[in-house]
């Protein structure tokens, strides 16, 4: 799928008043204004249509994941030069859970309210590495999705619903692994192909092709897979591109209506990566992209910002439009980012309550998808079993 093109006239950026009362009118933005927004230098504006576009869709609810983060394994082909997840098999560090660790962390999990088994891994190691491969042999599985199937099967056994996040997947390994997930997702960082050039942050990654990773989507939608994507801020992208993505998303889920959130996340540099002294992005880069893309991808869309990334900014997120927080751990470390520790609940919610929002946990699967279009009919039921019990429980700040 080719990247969304700025119109000609595009130079002549559009009055940012303008963009704002089309987006809060509900139509359709086109390239260049989702640039006027992003580049906008009027911020309070900005953040004031999207906290507004927010508020009439969804309220004053801002909601949350309790999951249980299993790596699944933290081996890659890709070598994505912001990375400290992947690992190679001869580093001390490499990883692959084995059945028994998954089914005890997923005990664990539930025993400490966790609905979410979040399955994170790295792309088709067995491409890669001989090693690994052996590894899968041993566990009676030929591919590492087959393996990924059985890790949600466990899951599920101990009460849990899974959340599959294992890159890069064809149409058949979707289908594989929509009977046991409540959802699915890929990031698509950005639809630039920029960042796949000699000296980009993608250069050593083929599953980071923009357009291998859209197509991706589309199939996600052609299954009606609820679908989880986002972007990725400070990586070599120009605000430019990332407006571009945030289009690409928005036409794509339009077509299927599958895109049930979009995450805008942060890079975070490490000592140990490639990109140990690239700059971060500002919290006003992130409000900026958080505001923007609550106004083209509209009011009812769920727009998240990882809390543990920017610890000092909730306040500044709240009102730039987002009304998710991602998953939230009681029990694991984010393994992508293990520097970040994940807020404490309580304060989380004292935090949204001060500024004027309610913290409420929510489902992997959001509301409007819980039924049998979107869905596997063999997992509904555990899935209308966990919605029915947080109704219940919503006047104690139940699921969303």
């Amino acid at each position: 799928m080719p990247a969304p093109r700025i119109a000609s006239d595009s130079s002549f950026a559009p009055p940012l008043r303008t963009v704002i009362d089309r987006a809060l009118a509900g139509e359709s933005l086109s390239a260049g204004e989702a640039v006027a927004l992003i580049e906008a230098d009027d911020l309070g504006l900005l953040l004031e249509a999207a906290g507004e576009l927010r508020d009439r869709a969804k309220g004053r609810a801002v909601s949350y994941s309790p999951k249980v983060f299993l790596p699944v394994t933290n081996l890659c082909r890709d070598r994505c030069t912001y990375c400290t997840f992947r690992k190679d098999p001869w580093d001390p560090d490499a990883w692959t859970m084995m059945p028994h660790e998954i089914a005890d962390w997923s005990r664990r999990g539930r025993a400490l309210g966790c609905i979410e088994a979040l399955m994170c891994l790295g792309d088709k190691p067995e491409v890669a590495f001989k090693e690994y491969r052996e590894t899968l042999k041993s566990l009676g599985v030929r591919s590492t999705i087959e393996y990924v199937r059985k890790a949600c099967e466990l899951a599920l056994a101990e009460g849990l619903l899974p959340h599959t996040n294992a890159g890069v997947m064809t149409l058949a390994e979707m289908r594989m692994l929509r009977p046991v997930n409540a959802s699915m997702g890929l990031m698509l960082e950005d639809i630039s192909t920029r960042l796949r050039q000699r000296g980009g942050a993608h250069q050593w990654a083929p599953d980071k092709e923009p357009a291998r990773r859209m197509r991706m989507l589309e199939e996600a939608g052609q299954l009606k897979i609820p679908f989880t994507t986002g972007i990725l801020l400070g990586i070599g992208e120009t605000p430019a591109e990332r407006a571009l993505s945030l289009i690409a998303i928005r036409d794509v889920h339009r077509r299927y209506g599958h895109i049930q959130e979009v995450i805008i996340q942060n890079f975070r540099a490490k000592p140990d990566i490639k990109m140990a002294q690239a700059p971060e992005p500002t919290e006003i880069e992130m409000a900026r992209a958080i505001a923007a893309a609550r106004l083209v991808l509209g009011g009812e869309m769920n727009v998240q910002a990882p809390p543990n990334l920017s610890p000092n900014d909730i306040e500044l997120f709240l009102r730039a439009g987002i009304n998710d927080w991602g998953g939230i751990s009681p029990l694991t470390r984010d393994y992508v980012n293990p520097e970040a520790p994940w807020p404490h609940v309580d304060q989380l919610g004292d935090r949204c309550a001060r500024a004027g929002f309610r913290l409420c946990q929510r489902l992997p699967v959001y509301r409007e998808y819980i039924n049998d279009q979107w869905i596997d009919a063999d997992l509904l039921a555990a899935v209308k079993r966990f919605a029915q019990a947080g109704e219940a429980a919503s006047a104690g700040g139940g699921v969303a």
